[in-house]
């Protein structure tokens, strides 16, 4: 790893490159245990940017923006982890992209690239929608059984059972 710090461009901020915070920092400001980080390594959604010499793990900024970006998906959204190793891998490679259409290319290179970001964008955009759908169908299911009680808790329960005295 260089000594000096780069820069990588996320979906709005600029963050740093650079492997400076220990695990536990990343941790703490992610709201989230070492564990967790250990886990969503493990399982290839985090790779840490660096590792001191005597091998323990060193986190960038944008290690973690991705790691506020996987909770993100899963407490907002609902996204299990393996959609968002999906989606992460997706929003990945649409960066790439963006680099590359970035420093130029020739205009049958810039179309290829800009073709492949549609088709990943659309993907998303795909597991979203099937996603919502899902959420609209529980929801519905929600309402329906919320009308069913009004109408029961209006009604009461008269006749339905008897009480002795």
């Amino acid at each position: 790893m260089s000594e000096t710090s780069e820069t990588s461009e996320t979906s709005e901020t600029s963050v740093t490159s650079e492997p400076v915070f220990r695990i536990g920092e990343i941790a703490e400001a992610a709201g989230v245990s070492t564990r967790t980080l250990r886990y969503y390594e493990e399982l290839g959604l985090l790779t840490p940017a660096g590792h001191s010499p005597g091998g323990a793990r060193r986190y960038s900024d944008g290690d973690l923006a991705r790691v506020r970006r996987i909770r993100e998906l899963q407490h907002l959204v609902g996204f299990n982890l393996d959609e968002i190793k999906t989606i992460v891998a997706a929003e990945t490679r649409l960066e790439e992209l963006r680099s590359e259409i970035r420093a130029g290319r020739t205009l049958q290179r810039e179309g290829e690239l800009i073709a492949e970001a549609i088709g990943i964008n659309d993907r998303l955009r795909e597991d979203m929608r099937s996603k919502l759908a899902r959420l609209e169908t529980f929801l519905a299911d929600l309402d329906a059984r919320a009308a069913l009680y009004r109408r029961r808790a209006k009604t009461g329960t008269k006749g339905t059972r008897q009480t002795k005295g």
